[in-house]
């Protein structure tokens, strides 16, 4: 939460020239509604249910670049799809880089109204053997700039994944 997932992942799309989807901003499109009334009205489990189904459908398309939502990794069955559908980059930041990224964020349902340390410090224990456990790729985008980041990450993505080809044009052999 925090880390940079949507706004490192669109620069990294148009880089490469490659879809980007946000699989938050993806989930409200489909439910017609943001993600704080999912959990108001579904609560954490409902959302998750959305999550993985739209997870299972943008991983199914053609090469694109997806930022998840913190959260997606909690499900098994979605670990298992990032591994066999995806290269995964982890953005990994501490709590304090968190906190700092998040003091004035109101709309994130799971740190509305408690101890956004204590929270925070508890769902990086939970997920952080998850990341690693999917991660191809580990990456701290931690005191940079959203631009300095990309590129840094873009560098070691180069090294490290391959692109997909384009789509082939061959002529219909018919």
């Amino acid at each position: 939460m925090g880390a940079g997932k949507s706004s490192l992942g669109r620069r990294l799309a148009q880089r490469w020239r490659l879809a980007f989807v946000d699989l938050d901003r993806e989930i409200e499109a489909r439910a017609g509604t943001d993600i704080p009334a999912i959990f108001a009205t579904e609560g954490e489990a409902g959302f998750r249910r959305r999550e993985s189904a739209v997870l299972a459908d943008v991983l199914a398309r053609d090469a694109c670049v997806i930022a998840t939502g913190g959260g997606a990794v909690l499900d098994a069955d979605n670990r298992v799809l990032l591994r066999q559908r995806g290269f995964v980059a982890y953005l990994q930041i501490d709590v304090e880089e968190q906190l700092a990224r998040l003091a004035a964020d109101r709309s994130r349902p799971l740190l509305a109204g408690v101890d956004r340390t204590e929270v925070l410090t508890r769902l990086a224990a939970a997920r952080a053997p998850l990341y690693a456990e999917v991660a191809d790729l580990t990456f701290s985008p931690a005191g940079m700039d959203k631009r300095k980041a990309a590129d840094r990450l873009a560098e070691r993505l180069e090294h490290h994944w391959q692109r997909p080809a384009a789509p082939s044009r061959a002529a219909d052999p018919t």
